[in-house]
């Protein structure tokens, strides 16, 4: 088992497996050439140009490290470019909003705030918004707080008991989303369950998203 110059123990005695380093030790007599390592205009080992001169070392993009082998000996990073961001992968997602006159029937029951001054809409249209990017803000617009939520639930027709921010929907790496109420006015419920501020709740395909006075969401598998 061969040392690296970074102290690691390596299997390989050309470069180490652990950090990627040219081993320090030369080839014994007699033995077959060792391949050299590319050599680059930052490259970590060769001549750059005719008159033989070394660049400088290539630094790490995260902590301005010299770069030693495929690893940061500092923060870790990968210049492979292996270990780069994680992407969302998964099915496209869509929330269908529309009206849900039982919904509407149980606000109206439960006697809330200018209940009685509530009407439930004659006709609403179902809409589909499609869930992309990292967050996707549910409320009614506003001029004055210049606030445009991806899913506008302004109207028409609108449904006043919906907050101008009322709920988050927040992508994760794994393709799925999460469900975060701010503290909306008149709250949120999944699937009939109050979501408590500021915990987020998971929600797939399937899933509805109750709010305001009568709107239900509804997440749905889209078109890819």
């Amino acid at each position: 088992m061969a040392t690296c110059p970074q102290g690691h123990a390596s299997g390989a005695d050309d470069y180490c497996d652990v950090c990627g380093t040219q081993m320090a030790s030369l080839p014994a007599a007699g033995s077959a050439p060792r391949p050299s390592a590319p050599a680059g205009p930052s490259g970590p080992s060769g001549p750059s140009g005719p008159s033989g001169a070394s660049a400088p070392a290539e630094e790490c993009p995260v902590c301005r490290t010299p770069r030693a082998g495929l690893f940061c000996e500092l923060c870790g990073h990968d210049f492979t470019g292996a270990g780069g961001p994680v992407q969302v992968t998964g099915a496209r997602w869509e929330a269908v909003t529309a009206a849900d006159r039982a919904y509407y029937d149980k606000v109206i029951a439960e006697g809330g705030p200018d209940a009685h001054a509530v009407a439930f809409p004659p006709y609403c249209p179902e809409r589909s918004f499609a869930l992309s990017g990292e967050q996707v803000r549910v409320g009614r617009r506003s001029r004055a707080r210049n606030l445009q939520p991806e899913i506008d639930l302004s109207g028409p027709p609108e449904d006043p008991g919906v907050s101008h921010l009322h709920a988050v929907l927040l992508a994760q790496p794994d393709g799925s989303w999460l469900l975060v109420d701010p503290g909306s006015a008149n709250g949120t419920q999944v699937n009939g369950r109050p979501v408590t501020v500021n915990v987020p709740v998971p929600v797939g395909p399937g899933d509805r998203i109750h709010l305001g006075a009568w709107t239900v969401i509804t997440i749905r598998e889209g078109t890819p």
